[in-house]
Parts: C-alpha cells; structure tokens; sequence
C-alpha cells in the first residue's frame, strides 16, 4: 500500500472521519484540506443504488452550475450553415464538419466539449471510438446534439458550468463542482444545483433510496462524508 504524504497526512487530521458533515459545514471543511500548490477541483462523489447491469438504470445527464467551473471550456461544433454561423457567434472555439473529423483522426483532441448537429451525426458516428471513450462523443442523451435554432444557447452553456454526470460500472456518480478558490457560497450553489439535478434522474425502477452515500473531496484532498438527508434536500435558491 502507498504510503500517504506529509501534506495529505495533515489535512485528513482535520477530518472527523466518524461523522457525516452538513453541506455547509463540508463545503467550507474541503477548502481547508485544500492544500496543494494549484487550484485543487472540488468534486461530489455519490454511491447509488442502481445496478449498472441494467439498462433501465443507468443514470446520465447535464448540470449546468450557476457559478461554472473555474476554467476555460475549449468547445469544439460540429455543424453547417447557419447552425455553424450561430456557433461562431456564440464563442465556439472551434467550428466545421469534415476538416474537424478528419483532423481527430488524426489525433488532435484540443477541446473539452463536443456539440453537432443531428444531420452531422452520421458522419461523427465514425469517430465513436474516438470520443467515446473520453467522454466527448456528441450524444442526445447529454444534450450535446444540438437543434440549429438551440446553438447559441447551448454553446453559451458549454462555455460555463456544462457539467455531464453518468454513472460508472460501480453504480458510482463523479462530477466536479468547481475549484477550491471558490467562494463557499458558490460551491454550495454548484452543490445544490448538481444533487438536484441527480435526483430528478432517478430510474423509475429503483425501489427505495436512490442515493446511499455522499461524500465530498479535492483533487489531492481527502474525502468528506456528508450528511445525506440534508445534502439531498438542498435545492437552488
């Protein structure tokens, strides 16, 4: 077993790793374990009760964080026409259809958030090995296929707090809720907004509680268990 550093040593002393800690309080307890020499990214791990074997039960969607996520999202749109001027308009960083497919072909992968068109999607479907591993394949289920008369919209939502949430083969959920710079406010709201948005996305054939455990953390910290009545009742003021 690894063993654990000076600096990760120190702050798990200020965790009580006994007790389930209100939003507020966690929020404000992971900025203090906070303590390597970049901006560490503040991150919701949720365990749920979905089996993953089943198709009916698997959980994926999109929260968009009041407050963003602290860092410059590269978005990369797959379109023509007038969908394509309105993305340019917009602030997409990068926009086209055959040169991009190509170009990722061919290796290049400098962006963070992938958007298309439905009728680009029969050629996109091609970089589906590609992409989808990393999480950037263009999906309807993500909101990342996008109506020509949406793109603005949804380029403007891309450039801030986009965050995609999907559960993994554990039945575990992680997203990133912002930096540790923030503001406790702002994290909270971040929180609030992405636990809402989990629970509306319960399967409708889960029997009983949804969420088991909640936990939050750092980059380089260590985890903070939260209280999972009142993280699961906190909504967006």
């Amino acid at each position: 077993m690894a063993k654990q550093g000076k600096r990760y040593l120190a702050t798990s002393n200020l965790v009580d790793k006994s007790k389930s800690y209100e939003p507020a309080e966690a929020v404000g307890l992971v900025k203090r374990t906070a303590s390597a020499k970049f901006d560490e990214t503040v991150e919701l791990h949720l365990r749920t009760a979905s089996d993953p074997t089943h198709a009916d039960q698997l959980v994926r969607g999109v929260a968009l964080l009041p407050s963003g996520l602290g860092k410059q999202v590269r978005v990369l749109v797959f379109a023509q026409g007038d969908a394509a001027r309105a993305a340019r308009e917009a602030g997409a960083d990068h926009v086209g259809d055959d040169d991009f497919i190509k170009r990722i072909e061919e290796g290049w992968l400098e962006f963070d958030v992938a958007l298309a068109t439905a009728d680009l999607m029969a050629k996109i479907g091609r970089l589906g090995r590609i992409l989808g591993r990393r999480g950037l394949m263009p999906n309807p289920k993500a909101g990342t296929v996008v109506q020509p008369q949406d793109m603005t919209r949804a380029v403007g939502d891309a450039r801030k707090g986009r965050v995609e949430f999907r559960m993994d083969r554990t039945a575990l959920i992680h997203a990133p809720i912002g930096k540790a710079s923030f503001e406790e406010k702002a994290l909270l709201e971040n929180l609030a907004t992405l636990v809402e948005t989990i629970v509306r996305a319960r399967p409708a054939g889960i029997k009983g509680d949804f969420v088991r455990s909640a936990y939050l953390t750092t980059t380089m910290g260590p985890s903070v268990r939260l209280d999972l009545p009142s993280t699961l009742a906190l909504r967006v003021e």
